[in-house]
């Protein structure tokens, strides 16, 4: 059974699992995400997530201290996760995956793998893909470095591909849960009332009632913006005074908040496999979602207790 704090009781086959930490609702697992899902703790879970929001190791050229791997590797690794965390959600339950840009090795064009990964993914899960979205990062530094700032034959890559996937096609979800702040414009439209309605060329047809109600907010785009520059975060600066190498790249937590609204309700159960910083397990933390993260590296869970009060008093603001 999982009680209340995102926490397994006693499962068989559960040697390579031991428990990191446990907050006041949910637990990180010490564990690869492998090890976990052919565990005992993972058929526990079958059948009561309702988000599996992650990261996994992009497949970059350069090795990363995270581990990451690359070519037909990488392709059938994620695809072989795919029906043993489709097997963890709810009949509802949505998987979202964080995937970044790869390049040919030694050549300025951009490689399919991610795309080829993302596609064995869902047919191995057998999900469907609900939508699309981009998360773009203003604040990131050039690269692929050889080709943008070297030779100065290509832009900077500054976004990442964001795939949110269920095994129905109506999983839960409210967009009235992620609204944006009305532009100024469009403030000074609902207050007047007064709004050329009617059939735009595109054919589309604007009504004056429908269009100029005020529904506390819009509904936001499906590229989101997000500047991941915060280098004095509790975080971080939790990992300073520790001594703890910080993971070299934490999830961007405007991200995780986002699907975490639009996908859940307080009280369902959040899981990251690839938990690194553990800031789905944090965000999720502040709304009231239980949550369950696994993680091999110790040092990784350690500093990851730097987006929590009760570790760290300074995250509490």
């Amino acid at each position: 059974m999982i009680d209340g704090k995102g926490v397994l009781g006693d499962a068989p086959g559960g040697e390579l699992v031991e428990r990191g930490y446990q907050t006041g609702h949910g637990t990180i697992y010490r564990a690869k995400v492998e090890d976990f899902l052919d565990s005992g703790h993972a058929d526990v879970l079958r059948g009561q997530v309702q988000l599996i929001f992650t990261s996994p190791p992009f497949p970059l050229l350069t090795p990363k201290a995270y581990g990451n791997m690359v070519g037909d590797e990488y392709l059938n690794w994620l695809s072989e996760l795919a029906p043993k965390l489709a097997k963890l959600l709810t009949p509802t339950g949505s998987i979202v995956i964080e995937l970044g840009n790869a390049w040919e090795r030694g050549h300025p064009v951009m490689s399919t793998l991610p795309l080829e990964a993302l596609l064995a993914f869902r047919r191995a899960g057998g999900l469907f893909i609900n939508q699309q979205f981009i998360c773009h990062n203003p604040a990131r530094l050039p690269s692929p470095i050889q080709w943008v700032n070297k030779e100065r034959i290509r832009v900077k890559d500054s976004y990442t591909h964001v795939w949110w996937m269920s095994p129905t096609e109506r999983p839960k979800a409210d967009n009235r849960k992620v609204l944006v702040p009305y532009s100024e414009s469009m403030k000074r439209l609902i207050e007047t009332k007064k709004y050329n309605s009617g059939q735009r060329g595109s054919g589309f047809n604007i009504g004056e009632t429908s269009f100029l109600t005020d529904h506390g907010g819009a509904i936001p785009p499906s590229v989101l913006s997000y500047a991941n520059t915060a280098a004095s975060t509790p975080y971080r600066r939790y990992c300073r005074e520790h001594g703890l190498t910080p993971h070299p790249a934490p999830m961007q937590s405007q991200l995780v908040e986002f699907f975490v609204k639009m996908l859940t309700d307080e009280g369902d159960l959040v899981y990251d496999p690839f938990g690194g910083s553990n800031t789905t397990g944090a965000m999720a933390e502040r709304l009231r979602r239980r949550w369950i993260a696994t993680e091999p590296n110790d040092e990784y869970i350690e500093g990851s207790k730097g987006h929590f009060p009760m570790f760290n008093p300074a995250a509490a603001s």
